[in-house]
């Protein structure tokens, strides 16, 4: 149980939004997101898209004209999930015949012919790069044809959109960066669903965290599925090559971002260990606004398991970076992603995996075994030979040495002073508020007189592997 515990918290639960438009159609729009935080922060731009053609988003599914599931399909599991929420919709459809079913996302662009066609679970089907056309193919369908869109695209990034912030505290959003992955991981399906790598106009970005910010936004986080590699070219798009003009990489644009305001906190999400750069780390030290965490997925402990993961990076570059982390930003959280059981993964091999957790003990970790996606080279290259029976062993065995370490990391906490950003109450208590601090840890402390949005100093008493528990001080 403990592997489906931990592999379900990064698939993440069902967002349930609601938003007005002033120019409303009477119809209303049900939206419901699994998956990745990209995922949740593209339900936004489906919510505004909708919102602008007229609907009003509802919490409730069985009023809903229209409803829209955004999916994963990273794993198996988050398929499964989408597929028994779909079977049921259509069962409460025989309650409204006229009700418009549609799946947006990555599993809607690799399955879209056998959700549409054979399995008839839906009436539309969106890919991650077809937003823009929802309302027109909401209109096909009830005008009495299925509606498919699933195109990808090289240019779309939905720059000038202005996300509907959804079940937001109003403290922390998304900002989408960049689109799609030229990553070629064999286990991955992302660079087929969602398209070539593709980075947004600087400017945009820093308009929109300005944005965030006047409206009482005290955190962003920065979205890419490779933010290192983001990288914006005033002259891509003109036909007159300016020298003047400015090539940005992720570094530079942390800083324009930083530089919005000091009380706007800035994390991003995901580095690559290719990727990642010094001057990365040097602009996140230089700003006490960049949070000092680094999610940085190592997958295997392994050089061999790595080069059939097509990682594009060995054991020995891997401490590398985490030395660079290390180095230049001592009291950097680090988390990462692991996998176990991968194709041809020995025991020997697995050991190196526990061995580098052992070297490196990480702060944090998500873990899963691997499940074979359909078209990735891993699934036409290797075959899935590990047992399930040693798959989930293995993943026991990462997990159960993660909890230690978590507990470690957290026990170092105690007693010190940590700065936190009041995100709400505790889930447990409403006399408790949570925040996390600059390592991205949760800390949960007695309710004061301040308020969701306010940064105030926590010193650590206690805690568990998961949570710090702490008190308010004076600074």
């Amino acid at each position: 149980m403990a592997e489906e515990l931990l592999a379900e918290e990064r698939q993440g639960e069902a967002t349930l939004v609601e938003a007005q438009s002033d120019l409303s159609n009477g119809k209303k729009l049900y939206l419901e997101s699994y998956g990745c935080q990209m995922n949740f922060s593209d339900s936004e731009i489906v919510a505004s898209i909708m919102t602008k053609a007229g609907y009003q988003t509802t919490r409730n599914s069985d009023e809903a004209d229209v409803v829209l599931i955004n999916t994963c399909s990273i794993r198996d599991n988050a398929e499964q999930r989408v597929r028994n929420r779909l079977t049921q919709f259509q069962k409460d459809k025989r309650n409204n015949p006229d009700k418009v079913i549609g799946i947006l996302g990555c599993m809607a662009e690799r399955l879209k012919s056998q959700l549409l066609e054979e399995e008839q679970l839906v009436d539309l089907v969106a890919g991650p790069d077809a937003y823009r056309e929802l309302p027109g193919l909401v209109s096909e369908v009830e005008s009495g044809q299925k509606a498919v869109n699933v195109l990808l695209s090289r240019e779309e990034t939905y720059a000038e959109i202005a996300p509907v912030r959804l079940d937001s505290n109003g403290i922390s959003a998304f900002i989408s960066i960049m689109r799609g992955c030229d990553n070629m991981c064999s286990f991955c399906v992302v660079p087929f669903t969602r398209g070539r790598e593709r980075s947004r106009d600087p400017e945009s970005i820093v308009a929109e965290a300005k944005d965030l910010f006047d409206k009482g936004y005290r955190e962003v986080t920065l979205l890419g599925q490779n933010v290192d590699s983001y990288r914006w070219n005033e002259n891509k798009k003109g036909e007159i090559i300016d020298p003047a003009k400015e090539t940005v990489n992720f570094a530079q644009l942390l800083e324009k971002v930083a530089l919005v305001h000091p009380d706007l906190r800035i994390r991003f999400s995901t580095s690559h260990p290719k990727d990642m750069t010094d001057e990365v780390l040097h602009t996140m030290a230089k700003y006490e606004n960049i949070c000092e965490y680094i999610h940085l997925p190592v997958q295997s402990g392994n050089s061999d398991v790595l080069k059939r993961m097509n990682r594009g990076y060995t054991r020995e570059w891997y401490f590398n970076r985490i030395e660079a982390i290390n180095r230049i930003m001592p009291n950097c959280g680090i988390s990462t992603d692991i996998i176990a059981g991968f194709c041809g993964e020995t025991e020997e091999e697995h050991k190196d995996t526990l061995s580098l957790m052992e070297e490196l003990r990480y702060d944090f970790a998500y873990m899963f075994y691997y499940s074979e996606r359909p078209k990735t080279l891993a699934a036409r290259k290797y075959e899935d030979s590990v047992s399930l029976e040693d798959k989930k062993r293995r993943l026991n065995e990462i997990i159960d040495l993660q909890m230690v370490h978590s507990l470690e990391s957290n026990k170092r906490a105690v007693g010190k002073t940590h700065k936190v950003l009041i995100e709400g109450f505790s889930k447990r208590s409403k006399e408790q508020y949570c925040g996390r601090n600059t390592q991205n840890v949760m800390i949960v402390f007695p309710k004061t007189e301040h308020k969701p949005g306010d940064y105030v100093h926590v010193k650590v008493t206690d805690c568990t592997s998961a949570t710090l528990i702490g008190e308010v001080i004076d600074a």
